[in-house]
């Protein structure tokens, strides 16, 4: 059960009410904001979504079946994975979801919960649309493994729709059915004997579950019914289901013949496809022929009872009983006094020939049962271009089991389809032998590599060798950097990156951004232009008054300009004072000095001045 839905997934789909929960996920229809439509979004346990196997494989198979498209199967529109706080470990946790097909109506489930069976025609006619579902699957290499009433939409217009194809395998290994808890994969009315022994399945095992609900649709009850599951799973192993006809009994004959043979243990003896199948249900309804044997063939563990075939076989006349041999009577043939007629005697012997020929046969079965059978051989076929599901056909068809290796990283094949196998195709090997196959994980990872300070050309030939992509180039600002220099890298360098994967690189616009210095000291503006942008600068000082000396009074650029550009400051000086002299000159100024300090002739004191206005 989901413990916390979030309100919206990717963006665009809007989570509604719960319409349906079950033991994996819970169902809400939602809104498909871009596509403005209805849709149903199932959000998968969070028990589950913490196992990394079982994510790899939900990817995987949620693809697959999103692939399918088809009038009886719901369409799956989109799948992810979206982060959740958990309430219980308050981690985030990815939680995964699928976008499906929203279909009006109600599930089979529905109308077989009272336990009345519906009318013939209906179930065949319902049976019909999941054989047609399973009929495409099945060819584009899914098996749904889990078909049961609750998974088959009626809609109001009569139409069949299968759900969930593709979830059930997502949860499974290939060799197993069985969960990490160690409980069987599917509900027990509906399990294959091969999925209650934890085996490989196939096609065969969804047309057992489909023979399945058959018998319930025409008796109102599964073919096995327990307390437990263990006990419904052990009778479907090893217990032979009653004919439906036994419950019911306007059900034809011909119509037990093909539950019957669909219910086989062996799935050697089912129907090997569902077109197969399908022929059958729709002839013995409508007269035809049906090529299922006659129920009384199939023996007490389901398979076909020893001696017969698909076809009834001719019974086999009794010997014919003789008395027994008086032991005083010889050997030899005694002379009777009244002979023997001619008609007598061929009769003995015609009795005599049918005890041989008994003898002989019983040797010969037994003998055949007996002697250890000779492994047949078989090829490894081609696998190119399968994805899991169709490897597993491909190989269960010629009688192989399929083991999943690990993934491995190739440049050239898409993530998911078939790489290799051991032993390769072409081998031959035993019939039932197990083939290990590996998956291609898509383009291994590499690491971005630094190319910091490198031209913009230099930079994408690196990346390119690298197994990159240059997506974008965009442009910084970048002091003491030339034009086009590379800053950085998105991913950066040194990241783990998908081979192929896009980046964007940095490079230097070649220009820097200079502000306006006025008003700032001496020591702001060289910290700016210096040690900040990387620029050159040239001073010279004015005076003035009307600036605070060493300060910035104006300056040569401002705006974008080239790195590496000069710019010249004029910083403010301080203006010298000028002196206006308010004393009265001393009398001895103006008197020329003798260096001898004796009057010299002509040095005599000069007569005051003459004032003119006297």
């Amino acid at each position: 059960m989901v413990d916390r839905a979030p309100q919206m997934l990717a963006g665009r789909y809007e989570i509604g009410e719960l319409i349906g929960r079950g033991g994996m996920a819970e169902v809400h229809i939602g809104y498909d904001t871009r596509l403005s439509r209805r849709v149903a979004i199932k959000l998968l346990r969070e028990d589950l979504a913490r196992d990394p196997v079982f994510l790899a494989r939900f990817r995987r198979e949620a693809q697959s079946s999103a692939a399918l498209n088809n009038a009886a199967i719901v369409a799956v529109y989109d799948t992810g994975e979206e982060e959740v706080i958990s309430p219980r470990s308050g981690e985030k946790v990815a939680l995964p979801y699928i976008i499906m097909e929203y279909v009006e109506g109600h599930t089979v489930r529905d109308l077989l919960k009272d336990g009345t069976a519906v009318p013939i025609n209906e179930a065949v006619e319902i049976v019909d649309g999941v054989l047609i579902a399973l009929e495409y699957a099945h060819r584009a290499g899914i098996v749904h493994r889990d078909i049961k009433p609750g998974n088959i939409m009626l809609t109001p217009q009569g139409e069949v729709k299968v759900m969930d194809f593709g979830i059930a395998r997502a949860m499974a290994d290939s060799q197993a059915t069985m969960t990490q808890a160690n409980a069987v994969v599917g509900t027990a009315q509906y399990l294959s004997p091969e999925q209650a022994r934890g085996e490989v399945v196939d096609v065969r095992s969804d047309l057992y579950s489909t023979g399945c609900l058959l018998f319930e649709l025409l008796t109102g009850q599964p073919p096995f019914t327990g307390d437990s599951a263990v006990a419904i799973a052990y009778q479907h192993v090893r217990e032979t289901p009653r004919t439906p006809s036994s419950i019911a009994s306007d059900i034809p004959e011909a119509l037990d013949r093909v539950v019957l043979k669909s219910l086989a243990k062996d799935r050697d003896q089912r129907y090997t496809d569902a077109a197969q199948m399908r022929k059958d249900l729709l002839a013995s309804v409508r007269g035809g022929t049906v090529s299922a044997p006659s129920t009384a063939v199939w023996g007490v563990a389901g398979g076909i009872a020893p001696g017969a075939t698909t076809a009834m076989a001719s019974p086999v006349p009794p010997p014919t009983q003789t008395m027994p041999r008086d032991p005083g009577t010889s050997t030899q043939p005694a002379i009777a006094t009244q002979q023997r007629s001619s008609k007598g005697w061929l009769w003995g012997l015609l009795a005599f020939l049918v005890v041989v020929l008994s003898v002989a046969a019983a040797y010969l079965i037994m003998n055949r049962d007996t002697a250890p059978p000779e492994t047949p051989k078989v090829e490894v076929p081609v696998l190119t271009d399968m994805n899991q599901n169709g490897a597993r056909v491909a190989l269960e068809a010629v009688g192989l089991s399929m083991v999943i290796g690990d993934d491995v990283p190739h440049d050239s094949i898409e993530a998911g389809l078939f790489v290799s196998s051991e032993p390769p195709a072409g081998t031959s090997v035993d019939k039932g032998s197990d083939v290990t196959v590996h998956f291609s994980s898509g383009p291994g990872e590499v690491e971005v590599p630094d190319v910091t300070d490198q031209t913009q050309e230099r930079a994408r030939e690196a990346l390119e060798a690298a197994g990159l992509k240059v997506s974008n180039v965009s442009t910084e600002d970048a002091p003491g950097k030339q034009k086009d220099v590379v800053l950085s890298t998105d991913p950066k360098a040194g990241s783990k990156v998908p081979k192929d994967s896009s980046v964007t690189i940095v490079v230097a616009s070649g220009f820097v951004n200079v502000p306006d210095l006025k008003n700032k000291t001496l020591e702001e503006a060289t910290k700016i232009l210096q040690e900040d942008l990387k620029l050159t600068l040239r001073i010279t000082e004015q005076e003035t008054g009307d600036v605070d000396p060493g300060l910035v009074m104006s300056q040569s650029d401002s705006g974008k300009v080239e790195v590496g550009s000069t710019i010249e400051l004029v910083i403010s000086k301080e203006a010298p004072a000028i002196i206006i002299p308010t004393e009265t000159p001393s009398p001895t100024d103006g008197i020329t000095p003798n260096p001898t300090g004796t009057p010299s002739e002509g040095n005599e004191l000069p007569s005051p001045p003459k004032d003119d206005n006297n």
